[in-house]
């Protein structure tokens, strides 16, 4: 199997944190294959950066698919441009907020997503009502710039750890989700420190994609994700028109 995982946004040194980590549950039968979107922000936290980041994640999932590509993950936890690649590419696409959120309910009741900022936490409940979790997910910011995930000075994984202090002890969280692919290296070590499941939305999201391909299934193009429809885009998104990203 060969499994595309794109970050959105434009950071190199993440992408290496979120490759391994799919890796890191790969079966022996699947090739992960790690990119970087070649346009976009450095980091996507808010509506504005994740409108701006769609362009060049479509870009590496139709160029993706073109090399052979099985299925597609999106590491954003925003599932940055996940309708709009579902409807582009005939190859399943999956986002780590739902198959984080899905991973989790099958193992606790009660969870807590642990996002960056509050800027990011209000699209992440968003997600969570969408993906039918808000009776039992709740969502909390720890108030950590993205990119302060690749400084170890910056204290960030500390504010992570205090975040999931008060989600168990008030939330009374049965297990935590961690609402960023950049937190993708800190699962297993959360997990062991506090004792209970720490989801990765990366490694999640990869399990995911091998038991699609496996099945044989891809998403529909029935409805809401058929194919767009033929016309012509102008200006600087002359070359996304319908069929022209993908024959790139």
């Amino acid at each position: 199997m060969r499994i595309l995982v794109v970050n959105p946004n434009t950071t190199a040194s993440m992408t290496e944190t979120i490759g391994a980590a799919a890796r890191a549950v790969a079966g022996a039968w699947t090739e992960v294959v790690a990119v970087t979107s070649s346009m976009g922000p450095a980091s996507i936290e808010g509506y504005y950066d994740e409108a701006l980041a769609v362009p060049g994640l479509l870009m590496e999932i139709a160029a993706g698919e073109r090399r052979g590509a099985q299925a597609a993950i999106i590491a954003c936890f925003d599932d940055t441009g996940l309708d709009a690649a579902r409807a582009m590419a005939s190859i399943p696409v999956i986002g780590i907020c739902e198959a984080a959120l899905g991973t989790a309910s099958f193992i606790a009741q009660r969870f807590t997503v642990v996002t960056t900022t509050e800027r990011s936490r209000v699209p992440v409940e968003g997600l969570v009502q969408r993906y039918g979790m808000a009776g039992r997910a709740r969502v909390r910011a720890a108030d950590i710039p993205v990119l302060a995930l690749e400084d170890p000075a910056s204290g960030a994984v500390e504010k992570l750890r205090d975040e999931i202090a008060r989600a168990i002890d008030e939330d009374r969280a049965e297990a935590i989700v961690l609402g960023c692919a950049g937190m993708a290296d800190l699962a297993h070590r959360l997990q062991a420190e506090f004792d209970l499941p720490v989801i990765d939305g990366v490694g999640a999201a990869l399990k995911q994609a091998e038991t699609l391909i496996a099945l044989g299934l891809s998403t529909s193009k029935r409805g809401a994700y058929a194919s767009p429809l033929a016309k012509p885009y102008l200006g600087m998104l002359k070359s996304f028109s319908p069929g022209a990203v993908a024959a790139e």
